[in-house]
């Protein structure tokens, strides 16, 4: 369809029309993406401070990522996980290396990550735990829209709607241990948790928090879950946000940026919680070829362009200057992240 198409079609009432009433939209049609900016069907460019909410983490349309997706999809598209997928294999150890060895499960979203994180998390229990079951998560928590990951969610606005939710979550609040060892009973099998809070609004862990969550599960024979859907792929300064920490989780999740815009989830554990065995959990389209391929460059690009080390130094440029800010605007202040996750609060008395 050319520009001149494009243009011609309202694409607003089109939507209403077709479109079940799920987002509340922008009035924006955006039709083609560069780098940072992006362009809208009348062809005027703007400056994206959204990345596709957390996903665009090399920019748009990044070459590395263009070129491993044109190349693939003239190789193969789709195949089957009841065969070996060579793109999948390699994805899954370059991950591997990031994570000390953790070994990964593919799916399409972070949300279908947290279900299969969940999933291991109660076969541990079962196995290992006399059938615990139970997930404390954090209040401001936010872990996907499906059911069960609604249920881990710890912000009731996301609940209310599907009452009655899955039993065998509840929320603490972040950053208290002993709230969390107060809620831990019988049936509690893992503690699910957000190196630094993303929906819940920019929050990092206390250190102090993190490592006692670590040793906690430890000495209660609990997995410690880490999802890190917002906090991976060097985001925040490293790979992963609990490298912050000296800690390593039981079992990482992640989505968003993993393959620079094309959706995959993954799902890495170690080999205390590595009990999948065939037929456990399956997926169709995770780890496909073309997600996967995109995967692979998008990593190869951190890595290689150092992007990681850029992280860390902008985000420390720019936390000085949100201080500043906050120094000198009485409108906002608490400033706070890691790395490029960085936030403020803005007063309502402006």
């Amino acid at each position: 369809m050319t520009t001149t198409e494009t243009n011609k079609r309202d694409w607003v009432a089109l939507e209403h029309k077709y479109y079940q009433g799920t987002f509340k939209r922008q009035p924006l049609t955006l039709v083609r993406g560069e780098g940072t900016r992006v362009w809208d069907s009348d062809g005027k460019v703007y400056l994206d401070f959204v990345a596709g909410i957390a996903v665009n983490v090399l920019g748009h349309c990044h070459p590395a990522i263009v070129q491993a997706v044109q190349h693939q999809v003239t190789q193969l598209v789709h195949v089957s996980n009841l065969y070996y997928n060579i793109r999948q294999i390699e994805l899954a150890e370059l991950l591997g290396q990031q994570s000390n060895g953790m070994r990964s499960f593919f799916s399409n979203s972070g949300a279908e990550a947290n279900e299969g994180a969940i999933k291991l998390a109660r076969k541990f229990g079962r196995v290992h735990h006399n059938g615990a079951y139970e997930i404390i998560s954090m209040e401001r928590s936010f872990h996907g829209r499906t059911l069960a990951t609604t249920a881990a969610t710890g912000q009731a606005s996301y609940q209310a709607t599907w009452v009655p939710i899955p039993d065998g979550f509840k929320q603490v609040p972040y950053n208290d241990l002993e709230a969390l060892k107060a809620a831990t009973s019988e049936k509690t099998i893992g503690v699910l948790l957000e190196a630094v809070q993303g929906e819940g609004g920019i929050w990092p862990g206390d250190k102090e928090f993190i490592q006692g969550v670590r040793q906690w599960c430890d000495e209660q024979n609990l997995v410690m879950i880490c999802d890190e859907v917002q906090t991976g792929m060097g985001r925040t300064g490293k790979f992963f946000g609990w490298e912050h920490y000296e800690v390593v989780p039981d079992i990482v999740t992640m989505a968003k940026g993993l393959a620079g815009g094309v959706p995959i989830g993954a799902m890495l554990t170690g080999p205390r919680t590595d009990l999948f065995v065939p037929g456990d959990h399956g997926t169709t389209f995770g780890g496909n070829p073309i997600a996967s391929a995109a995967g692979i460059a998008t990593i190869q690009t951190i890595v290689d362009e150092d992007l990681l080390e850029n992280a860390a130094r902008m985000g420390a440029y720019w936390h000085t200057k949100l201080e500043a800010f906050c120094e000198k605007y009485h409108f906002i202040d608490s400033p706070r992240g890691l790395g490029l996750m960085q936030a403020v609060n803005v007063k309502h008395e402006l």
